[in-house]
């Protein structure tokens, strides 16, 4: 099933139910008005959610109306834990050349992971809200998860079974305050502005056969300024899977119903062609691309964003139309 949390006026929105085909929805107030109540009651509220989202998708919906994603907040405006991993480890080497620095071998056996800020996640179609054009404001195309109750140590197949939904991310990121705070070692803090989730997320059936083993094999499409940059699959090249992730994140504690982990920017590798380093599958993020450039040319030729800029981030499904509905934003200066 698929579900999204309209704009009410309160922090934390309605559950509505959105057909298989993001057309239409359904308010679930008569089984639950908050997704975090479905989360933390999943056994016995969601097979209700799953009745109501087969008679909207049959069209016996008595009361169902038109989706709008513009009236989407997050699927969960605030959560109880946002983690981020970094499962890709094409995307660290690429990083780590283009500074002429060693990935240290521990990178390739237990995941990187950050902790930000789930106070205050924004909608798909929410502006990015800067308050300067050179601290590097930088979109991050991710995947991410929402869990049930994960024990501690739990194993990574254990962490599989605690997956209750999947969305995309747009983990945007200020590259020009991130070394300073690296510096500290203290990990990020202001380079890590409001995080924005897809319209919908939805349940791991939605997804068929592209979910294998805590992977999801579709391309992650990635357009900046009505320019296609990116075509990633997020399948191939993820290292970590999200049970190995999850599982590294309550190595130590438990994970409670409402905590979000996201997989880090999808990267895909690079191929040699006559000759020459190519990236055909484009880039997630503008840091990837200032690291390809500098890898070819010896310096980075492209900018970060600027006000007025857009991001469309997007994942179609085997049947070519869109899962999660897209995230839509717009970089606009604090007001």
């Amino acid at each position: 099933m698929k579900l999204a949390t309209y704009k009410d006026g309160s922090r934390d929105g309605q559950l509505v139910v959105v057909s298989r085909d993001l057309t239409t929805a359904h308010y679930a107030s008569g089984i639950a008005h908050r997704l975090q109540q479905v989360l933390d009651d999943w056994n016995f509220l969601s097979p209700q959610l799953q009745d109501l989202y087969e008679t909207l998708n049959h069209g016996k919906a008595r009361h169902a109306f038109p989706f709008e994603p513009q009236r989407c907040m997050a699927p969960l405006p605030r959560a109880y834990q946002w983690a981020d991993g970094s499962a890709y480890i094409n995307h660290v080497e690429l990083v780590r050349a283009a500074s002429a620095t060693q990935v240290p071998d521990s990178y390739y056996t237990e995941p990187l992971m950050y902790q930000g800020g789930s106070d205050d996640f924004i909608g798909p179609t929410d502006p990015i809200v800067c308050r300067s054009e050179d601290w590097g404001i930088d979109f991050e195309a991710e995947m991410a998860v929402i869990t049930g109750d994960v024990p501690m140590a739990a194993t990574p197949e254990q962490a599989l079974d605690g997956i209750r939904l999947v969305m995309l991310a747009n983990d945007v990121s200020l590259r020009n305050l991130v070394s300073d705070e690296l510096a500290k070692y203290f990990g990020f803090l202001q380079s890590k502005p409001a995080t924005a989730f897809s319209p919908v997320a939805v349940t791991l059936d939605e997804l068929g056969s592209a979910w294998d083993h805590g992977r999801v094999h579709l391309t992650l499409q990635t357009t900046w300024n009505g320019r296609k940059v990116g075509l990633c699959d997020a399948g191939t090249d993820m290292t970590f899977h999200f049970g190995q992730l999850i599982s590294h994140l309550c190595k130590t504690r438990h994970v409670r119903a409402g905590s979000i982990i996201g997989s880090g920017t999808v990267s895909n590798r690079g191929v040699e062609i006559q000759g020459r380093k190519e990236w055909p599958k484009g880039y997630s993020c503008i840091a990837e691309k200032r690291t390809m450039e500098t890898l070819l040319d010896g310096a980075p030729s492209t900018g970060y964003m600027r006000y007025g800029d857009t991001v469309r981030i997007e994942m179609k499904g085997l049947d070519g139309q869109s899962v999660f509905g897209a995230i839509e934003q717009a970089v606009t200066p604090l007001a």
